[in-house]
């Protein structure tokens, strides 16, 4: 839950259609105390009937850490021109009187809800907690492939809270997935102390050791060729196997790497086991790679 250290608003006070007259109050003067979003809509806007329900929402899950109001130009346009609002929906964040973020357009509710973390966290919103849902927007848009966008996101919850193992792995994950694997790995070397073993950036590396490994992989058709000419020929199946985690298939990788192990578990210094272990690490702890990988391996360790 999403807090700020005061009171909650009662739901039915969260959004609100105000005047120009009142914006004074309901914008400038109540943002001193909690973050005020003002949507600038009008009637006749077709994207803004797709934002303000989508935003309204968004709002509302945050259970009072913002408030949101809404502003039709055609009726604020003072309000409009000192702003310099050119189109619309525009959206902009208010904390302290002041604008601290915003944009123009609709956007995806995973976005919204990585804004609304934003503007949580840019008006010192409660670490412990009240980011989680700014940072699982943020996985959101990274798995969605909005690496950059995701990584914005993951930095200002660093801001806020620089010991957030989840938001400092999402930084890393989000350079690995825009191929920028130095500033990856400087990130991650960079972890503070205090989290710098923590299971989020255990997986963090994990994924990065694979990433490197993908810039070397080899074709698949030809490694898998070798190995269906020479079952005995481990290289080429352990070579297969880095290549098919590269294009995404972490269940034949696993495959490979089991067989592998089966074959002979002490080839070079047992590479198939910790390369399994790496593949682990790297997939979240429930994906059934990762579940059905695990017994496998266990029932040819303790066979």
């Amino acid at each position: 839950m999403l807090e700020l250290g005061m009171g909650q608003a009662p739901a039915g006070d969260l959004v609100k259609d105000i005047t120009e007259a009142e914006f004074m109050a309901e914008v400038v003067e109540a943002s001193q105390s909690v973050p005020i979003i003002v949507d600038f809509w009008a009637p006749w806007c077709g994207p803004c009937k797709t934002l303000g329900p989508a935003l309204e929402a968004a709002v509302k899950e945050a259970r009072g850490a913002v408030r949101m109001v809404k502003v039709n130009v055609d009726e604020a346009q003072n309000i409009a021109g000192q702003l310099r609002i050119q189109s619309i929906p525009t959206v902009y964040a208010f904390w302290q009187g002041q604008p601290v973020d915003g944009f123009q357009g609709a956007l995806p509710g995973s976005e919204l809800k990585a804004f609304i973390g934003r503007v949580v966290a840019a008006a010192g919103g409660d670490a412990s907690g009240g980011l989680d849902e700014a940072i699982e927007a943020a996985e959101e848009m990274l798995e969605q492939g909005a690496a950059v966008d995701a990584a914005q996101t993951f930095a200002a919850i660093l801001g806020e809270d620089p010991n957030n193992a989840r938001a400092y792995a999402g930084m890393v994950q989000a350079h690995i997935a825009m191929d920028d694997l130095e500033q990856a790995e400087a990130i991650l070397n960079g972890a503070p102390a205090e989290i710098s073993r923590a299971p989020e950036l255990e997986a963090a590396h994990a994924k990065l050791e694979l990433a490197k490994q993908a810039g070397n992989a080899g074709p698949i058709t030809e490694l898998q060729a070798q190995v269906d000419a020479d079952p005995g020929n481990h290289q080429a199946r352990f070579d297969l196997a880095q290549a098919l985690y590269a294009s995404g298939d972490a269940e034949g990788a696993v495959t490979q790497l089991l067989e592998l192990f089966r074959k002979d578990r002490e080839w070079n210094d047992g590479a198939a086991k910790a390369q399994l272990f790496t593949i682990f690490e790297a997939l979240k702890p429930n994906d059934p790679v990762v579940l059905n990988g695990r017994r496998k391996l266990s029932s040819m360790i303790f066979a």
